[in-house]
């Protein structure tokens, strides 16, 4: 893989700060949420059991995302999420799964919001100087996942989990 720091992890699924990320962390920030088990390769070979458990996962990541930016002064006005897997073949590999959570702030300019992410080829050079989220990052969304989870909504008996 690549220089990712992980940020938290479940019973299937490990969330990252990507490494390599489309959007730089100063325009709201790149995270992955993969599967562990890198031989599935989509979401149609998990399990129903795994597949609520991604579910309920992108859905607290994808909030405590968005306020722990914004409380480290980055204007995140909206979470994307990606599925994808393509640029696997580009290495005669096959894809694993996983989800891309996009940060998207307010006056960005490599990634324009409303606009959709922008992702040529890596040879381009379009994601040189891009800077991964820091370890103040990580660590204020660890402590929002930690506080996001422990609402009601979240509480793995409402998911059956």
């Amino acid at each position: 893989m690549d220089n990712s720091k992980k940020i938290y992890e479940t019973e299937n699924f490990i969330v990252e700060a990507h490494g390599k990320p489309f959007i730089t962390r100063t325009e709201g920030g790149h995270i992955r949420i993969r599967i562990k088990d890198l031989s599935i390769t989509d979401r149609t070979k998990i399990e129903p059991k795994v597949a609520i458990e991604l579910a309920r996962l992108t859905m607290i990541v994808g909030k405590a995302f968005e306020i722990a930016m914004n409380n480290r002064g980055i204007e995140v006005v909206k979470i994307n999420y990606q599925d994808m897997g393509n640029w696997a073949y580009k290495k005669n590999e096959l894809p694993y799964l996983h989800i891309h959570v996009f940060g998207r702030a307010k006056n960005s300019l490599k990634q324009p919001f409303p606009e959709s992410v922008y992702l040529p080829d890596r040879k381009t050079g379009f994601y040189d100087n891009f800077e991964s989220l820091n370890d103040e990052d990580i660590t204020e969304i660890q402590k929002q996942i930690g506080i996001v989870e422990r609402e009601d909504k979240y509480n793995v008996e409402n998911w059956h989990l």
